[in-house]
């Protein structure tokens, strides 16, 4: 294990530029290392959960994001009127926004993340492409299109079926996939007018379509003293619209074999070495079913899943990207990375997946969450707190560790049947189903998964007894702390004629 270095300004107190559960997550680190945080929050937001774990908490204006969240300069100005020292953007808002990490440096704020000018290369995807090539990672044939002629020249020379993508951005928007010429035109235009409404450019570039191909990421994590380690994979093919919904790490894939993981891994650090890359991130690659495998993009920021990296590594990622922040080295090397055991993560959202996976706003009723051996429950929500429909829906991330695969799906399988969320329609039932299906326990599933097997993953399934038991009692608990909590706001005596727990219970999870 190397030698343990600083160079940097020890931090002293960190602003949370973010909400929700990755918000909390970020303050349990801040409060475990000693060090003061400050929360922001909106008009939505006043009385969320991440407010109430700061050691102090300023409004940064009404509920929309760009009047808020994602303001630099009321960002800042709370930064200012706090004394933070440090700003953590968590992901989303401005995790990747190079503009604000100039901008924290420039009013000499340490931003905990990686430089500007790394978010700059790979924050867009064109130059990222460049940038991998001449780096030797293998990237997916494609080009940088600004026409409709120049794109129908460069789909006939890379070969049907092509992949059209937003050139700025992410998250699965102003992606369409074109399988004949005819359609080029439509999706082309589609794909730039959503690009240009998401991220304000509309420029796409395409990509040789890998059919049926696994997402495997891999993480990284890099210091400012040149060193950079991978933390081995996490398989994220369980998707809907090319949005994760299911993490878990290792790969169930035959083909991830412990040799391929290596070499995408030190493919990973390659990449991240040529964009001079500190903090952590993630390198993402497409892996072809003869086992090929080709960059997708950088996500220079704390990935969504990071917890079941954490699980199986013992890490505490967000400790990690502090202590590079303040000039540290890692203090260890690739060889001293081990992981054990499996573990498997799921996004819970508050949404109807009968109506096509809307949002479902409104205020919690019930909460009960899965607790237990093995079970990590990432939650920005409790009993009476309200789910806005101003903000992505995502409740928690249910995660869980086991020695291996099978028992870490039976656990999750568990967890998921003591979960109980009253108050709003959440995805629960459709993790059920997944943890249930034939083709996900086998562990060959590939991204388009979910789209195959949407109707058997949609048909409401009868819990089984043991289901039955673990929701009931969950359900129990839930209503039973709603009551203490109402009778601890009031000075009336219960009377006689009030409904048990348990009654409510089964009405409950009969709804």
């Amino acid at each position: 294990m190397t030698k343990q270095q600083t160079t940097g300004r020890a931090i002293k107190k960190v602003l949370v530029a973010n909400r929700g559960e990755i918000a909390v997550r970020i303050l349990r680190t801040l409060r475990e290392m000693g060090l003061q945080s400050v929360a922001i929050y909106s008009d939505a937001d006043r009385n969320a959960l991440h407010v109430q774990h700061a050691d102090e908490a300023v409004h940064v204006g009404p509920t929309a994001s760009r009047e808020s969240y994602l303001s630099i300069e009321k960002v800042l100005n709370a930064c200012k009127q706090t004394g933070a020292d440090a700003v953590h953007p968590g992901y989303g808002f401005l995790s990747e926004n190079a503009d604000f990490a100039r901008a924290c440096a420039g009013a000499n704020i340490v931003f905990i993340g990686p430089e500007p000018t790394a978010m700059d290369v790979m924050g867009h995807k064109t130059r990222a492409r460049e940038a991998m090539i001449a780096a030797g990672v293998p990237v997916v044939p494609g080009a940088h299109v600004e026409s409709v002629e120049e794109l129908t020249k460069a789909a006939i020379e890379v070969g049907f079926p092509i992949m059209l993508k937003a050139a700025a951005g992410g998250g699965g928007k102003g992606m369409r996939l074109v399988e004949t010429p005819e359609d080029l035109e439509s999706a082309y235009n589609r794909a730039q007018s959503e690009a240009l409404n998401a991220f304000g450019d509309g420029r796409v570039y395409l990509e040789k379509a890998v059919m049926q191909p696994r997402h495997i990421e891999i993480q990284v994590l890099g210091d400012t003293h040149g060193n950079v380690v991978h933390l081995f994979e996490r398989d994220c093919s369980v998707q809907r619209r090319h949005q994760k919904v299911v993490e878990e790490t290792p790969s169930p894939s035959t083909l991830a074999t412990e040799a391929l993981v290596e070499e995408m891994g030190q493919v990973a650090v390659r990449a991240a070495q040529a964009v001079n890359y500190h903090s952590t991130g993630t390198v993402e690659f497409l892996l072809a079913q003869d086992g090929s495998y080709y960059f997708l993009e950088m996500n220079t920021r704390l990935q969504v899943e990071h917890p079941v990296t954490e699980l199986i590594t013992g890490m505490d990622l967000v400790k990690q990207q502090i202590r590079v922040a303040q000039g540290e080295t890692l203090g260890f090397e690739q060889k001293d990375v081990v992981r054990q055991g499996h573990a498997i993560e799921c996004r819970v959202y508050a949404e109807d997946v009968t109506q096509n996976f809307m949002p479902s706003p409104g205020t919690i009723t019930q909460l009960c969450v899965p607790e237990g051996p093995g079970v990590r429950n990432d939650s920005g929500i409790y009993g009476e707190s309200v789910v806005t429909s101003a903000y992505d829906p995502m409740l928690s991330k249910l995660c869980v560790w086991a020695p291996d695969r099978r028992a870490a799906c039976a656990r999750m399988a568990r967890a998921l049947s003591e979960y109980v969320v009253g108050g709003v329609t959440t995805n629960l039932p459709f993790h059920m189903a997944l943890m249930r299906h034939p083709g996900f326990l086998e562990g060959e599933y590939d991204t388009g998964f979910i789209a195959r097997n949407q109707d058997s993953l949609l048909t409401p399934q009868e819990p089984s007894k043991e289901e039955l038991i673990s929701l009931g009692v969950a359900a129990a608990v839930a209503c039973a702390t709603k009551d203490r909590q109402q009778a601890g706001r009031s000075s009336e005596q219960p009377t006689g004629t009030q409904i048990s727990s348990w009654r409510r219970a089964r009405a409950l999870w009969r709804h």
